[in-house]
């Protein structure tokens, strides 16, 4: 089986699973994309190829950087992309497009190419995280679908990270996980599947969501609620039935009257019991209370009872800075289950990633586009370019957006230099480098294998494991090197003083 037969036969796994099957979303798009594609054909351009890079502009929620995710549906997206009868007859029906138009749309499809940064890959602001080549057309329709999947998650992939890498600070259990809970509090049910995906991408070890658990076969967590609790004769008969259900995973919630007074105490009735018999009680949660102190009292009493192995579950309204607070305090919890500031990405609700015309056909050739705004931030980077990262001994030192025709020597030193304050420069030498962008599609054919969730968490802790701390730190991070080429900085310059011409 080639590469191209191996993506295919993974699509054709994807299509079986719930959150893809029967999904055809050629319409999600905004209005303009279609008013430009049918200017486009009506003056007979749309077949002309163009050059768009993918990117954003500045890192969320006060980060050093964003793990990119989403790529497997912009992949499931175009490998599908085609118009329906219905949604012809729809497009008709707003009386806006002629026969002719719709017809054209009736055969199409993608035959761009695509090269794209591999999910889970550690990112920087402006860099092309997805790059399309293809007819206007086909690469301007595609707009708002792809950011809407790299967007939302690429942006709780980097939230998940920042609450797993501060449960990680806990020094009694650096291996306390994060469970995402945060279902019942997502926007929509596709932010709640999507959500649940980029978390675990992020570093969660699973997710109460039993449907993403079904569709991306992610380890699923759960215990019960207060109602549960209330809705028994009393709180130790409440614990007794649920273990007597689930004997083997028997995780009890203490906080629906009162943890120390009643609900620690009849757990460790019940993990007692349990001990007794050869079983074992697994853990407790927390779902409200001064966790710090609650969880230190509890940690005493089940230690005192001869329960040492049962772990402490914290739950309620957690995010990065009061998880690493209750550490700092010296909170006695193994493991956490985070919800609406995980799922919503509290703080910092959109990434921002932009979508622009980088180069354009013309006479045959592809000439550089660059648009320009008094905010310097917003000046794009023009031509087709690719995005290298550089190693020193194994960890990387600096990224180097370049043209895509541009070739280096790892043995010759390298001179970088800061796009705005070019007198800041560094030379690199003895480095190692690695091309981000890898190819997705070519000709509309897709040839990139999708990678299982695993993996792509793998790549994230192996990603991170190659940055200096200082980059990774949550509070002031340092600011890593993205510099451009000369000869791309020197485009630039050229057409920035071609457009500042009267």
């Amino acid at each position: 089986m080639n590469q191209v037969e191996r993506a295919r036969s993974r699509m054709e796994t994807l299509a079986g699973l719930p959150v893809y099957r029967d999904r055809q979303l050629t319409l999600l798009t905004d209005l303009y994309q279609l008013t430009m594609m049918y200017g486009q054909f009506k003056a007979g351009r749309h077949r002309e190829r163009v050059v768009f890079d993918l990117f954003y502009r500045n890192n969320p929620c006060g980060n050093g950087y964003v793990i990119a995710a989403g790529l497997e549906q912009v992949a499931w997206y175009l490998y599908h992309l085609k118009f329906s009868e219905s949604d012809l007859a729809y497009l008709r029906s707003l009386q806006m497009f002629s026969d002719d138009f719709l017809d054209y749309l009736r055969s199409f499809s993608f035959h761009g190419d695509v090269y794209a940064v591999p999910e889970g890959t550690v990112v920087f602001p402006n860099e092309p995280l997805v790059r399309v080549e293809g007819p206007i057309a086909e690469v301007q329709l595609i707009e708002s679908a792809l950011l809407t999947f790299v967007n939302h998650q690429s942006l709780i992939a980097t939230k998940a990270r920042r609450i797993v890498e501060a449960a990680r600070t806990n020094v009694a259990h650096p291996q306390s996980g994060v469970i995402e809970m945060g279902l019942r509090r997502a926007q929509n049910v596709d932010a709640s599947l999507f959500g649940a995906r980029a978390a675990y991408i992020g570093g969660c070890v699973a997710t109460s969501n039993v449907m993403a658990a079904q569709s991306y076969n992610l380890p699923v967590a759960g215990t019960q609620g207060h109602s549960w609790i209330q809705s028994f004769p009393s709180e130790l008969e409440a614990f007794e039935a649920y273990r007597q259900a689930f004997p083997e995973n028997t995780v009890l919630l203490v906080d629906t009257y009162d943890v120390l007074r009643s609900g620690l105490p009849n757990a460790i009735r019940i993990g007692q019991a349990m001990k007794a018999q050869g079983q074992s009680l697994k853990g407790i949660r927390i779902d409200s209370g001064d966790l710090a102190y609650l969880s230190k009292r509890a940690r005493r009493q089940l230690d005192a009872a001869g329960l040492e192995d049962v772990k402490i579950v914290a739950s309620g309204d957690l995010d990065e800075f009061t998880i690493r607070d209750l550490l700092t305090q010296g909170a006695e919890i193994d493991s956490w289950g985070v919800g609406t500031h995980l799922i919503t990405s509290a703080g910092c609700p959109a990434l921002g990633c932009v979508y622009k015309l980088a180069a354009q056909e013309t006479e045959g050739r592809l000439e550089p586009k660059i648009k320009v705004s008094e905010n310097p931030n917003k000046v794009t980077n023009p031509g087709k370019k690719k995005v290298l990262r550089l190693f020193v001994d194994g960890l990387a030192v600096a990224d180097l957006i370049a043209l895509a025709d541009e070739v280096y020597d790892p043995s010759e030193p390298l001179e970088l230099f800061d796009p705005i304050h070019t007198y800041k420069r560094k030379t690199v030498q003895d480095y190692q480098m690695e091309e981000l962008l890898v190819p997705i599609f070519e000709a509309g054919t897709l040839v990139y294998e999708l990678p299982t969730l695993a993996d792509i968490q793998a790549r994230v802790e192996t990603q991170l494991g190659a940055f200096p701390s200082e980059v990774r730190r949550h509070l002031n991070p340092h600011e890593y090197h993205v510099d451009l080429s000369k000869p791309l900085w020197d485009l630039k310059q050229q057409l920035l003083h071609q457009w500042r011409r009267p």
